[in-house]
């Protein structure tokens, strides 16, 4: 059996209120299309067809970097064209030319942009329950079924028809299963039925909705796979419906963190933006977010207010509060922070101290070196045992390039100090404070660069005119 995914991405959000298409706003972190488009990739689809049309040139430069976690291949992305917003079946009758049709086991799965969140067990599920029949859909029961399209069914409970709500009767409004819009189809039938859709309704557009009466109408059973989950479904129009299954999708994070042991303080404060994984007795403070691919060891302890993405960080290891991390590999029993900012490239060692306010770029620390509070250290490699004092400043650019400072083991900076790169100081080294540096200095040497001090008696303090 071929598996073809349409992904349906052409509309232009309207109520987003945004010069952004709304199938690129973001959820966790990724566009809301991305979901989908790993959904139908973990599907192991033959190809994913994407129908594109308002901001169509955004959309597929967004993919043009694409890596599918489930290993989708460029080539299995392929991008159709709606230039006219005129219904979903005529949207899904774009994609239709790049599908080959070759057997009746051929399924053509169709799925939403906007509706990010609907499971992969779901999707086999109801591609599974479909393989005796052309047709299949999926649905929800809802106590609020407005502005949705109707189930109808017949006396013995089968699906007859979906109605959309502007051409439903007083009957059918009634009726509170309503239709998720995902269905999986035989590929040579649906062909054939796109190819008969009429724009004769309320809103004179084509409804791939009625490709079920089609069925019906051709003698064919059409399944239903009803799901108990309304997020899975529930799709974006507006920022307020994005905020929603944001916190939904949060949630259940939390949820997964709280039952593998993770100590959350609070489940509803804490964000995972990407991919996180982590050792035994992580603890997590509240206003935490994770972003990127994050690697925690056990014992890691992460304090209030931090932001932690692209990173690997090693057992026993404490984040204080306030903390911003970004493409970091920090080791074992380590502290960072409060309010320290690790910038892409920094490399610590077990044992490194890096305190309050606190900036690294591109620097590696040897074990148990420490910065203890306000410096920036950029462009550096500094061995172990080091210490670095209070408003030391590594000056790494020139205005043009940027250079690097080489610090051996248990080389002393006194506070103030401003080392001018490039500059090396060797073992043992013990720089002055209020120093400017820009010389390289032996082993176990003093390093002084300041100019003397004067006293000048007598001087008078001006005074304000």
């Amino acid at each position: 059996m071929r598996l073809d995914v349409v992904i349906l991405a052409a509309g232009k959000g309207t109520r987003m209120h945004s010069e952004l298409p709304k199938v690129l706003h973001r959820l966790a972190g990724k566009p809301l299309v991305e979901h989908v488009v790993d959904r139908a990739s973990s599907l192991n689809a033959d190809a994913v067809h994407l129908v594109v049309g308002h901001g169509a040139e955004q959309i597929k430069q967004h993919f043009v970097a694409y890596e599918s976690v489930e290993g989708l291949k460029g080539d299995q992305l392929v991008f159709a064209e709606q230039a006219q917003q005129l219904g979903t079946g005529h949207a899904v009758s774009q994609a239709m030319p790049a599908i080959p049709a070759r057997s009746v086991e051929d399924r053509v799965l169709v799925l939403y942009g906007d509706v990010p969140l609907v499971s992969k067990d779901t999707l086999i599920e109801l591609i599974e329950r479909s393989q005796e029949a052309p047709l299949g859909v999926l649905t929800l029961f809802t106590e609020n079924p407005e502005g949705l399209g109707r189930i109808v069914r017949d006396d013995n409970y089968a699906l007859e028809a979906i109605v959309e709500e502007r051409d439903a009767s007083e009957e059918q409004l009634g009726i509170n299963e309503i239709n998720s819009g995902i269905l999986v189809a035989s590929a040579i039938e649906l062909k054939s039925w796109l190819s008969q859709l009429s724009d004769d309704n309320a809103q004179g557009e084509y409804y791939l909705t009625d490709i079920v009466g089609m069925a019906v109408a051709d003698g064919h059973n059409v399944e239903s796979l009803t799901t108990g989950d309304e997020y899975e479904v529930q799709g974006v129009n507006d920022k307020l419906q994005l905020c929603v299954l944001e916190r939904h999708f949060q949630m259940v994070q939390a949820q997964a963190l709280l039952a593998t042991g993770v100590t959350v303080m609070d489940p509803t404060r804490v964000d995972i933006r990407g991919e996180l994984s982590y050792g035994k007795d992580l603890s997590v403070d509240i206003n935490v977010i994770f972003e990127g691919t994050v690697k925690l060891g056990s014992g890691v302890s992460i304090g209030a207010n931090c932001h932690i993405k692209d990173a690997v960080i090693g057992d026993g290891t404490s984040i204080l509060p306030g903390t911003h991390i970004d493409g970091a590999d920090i080791g074992a029993q380590a502290s960072i922070g409060p309010y320290a900012r690790l910038r892409p490239g920094t490399e610590l060692a077990d044992g490194v101290k890096i305190g309050n306010f606190v900036e690294t770029k591109k620097a590696k620390l040897g074990a148990g070196t420490k910065a203890n509070h306000l410096a920036y250290i950029g462009d550096a490699i500094i061995g172990s045992g080091s210490n670095i004092g209070a408003g030391t400043i590594f000056c790494n650019y020139d205005g043009v390039n940027k250079h690097q400072t080489v610090l051996g083991n248990e080389v002393f900076v006194g506070s103030n100090a401003v080392l001018v790169a490039p500059v090396e100081l060797s073992n043992g080294v013990f720089v002055a404070a209020g120093s400017v540096i820009n010389t390289d200095a032996p082993a176990d040497s003093l390093a002084v660069g300041r100019a003397k001090q004067r006293n000048i008696a007598g001087w008078k303090r001006p005074k304000k005119s």
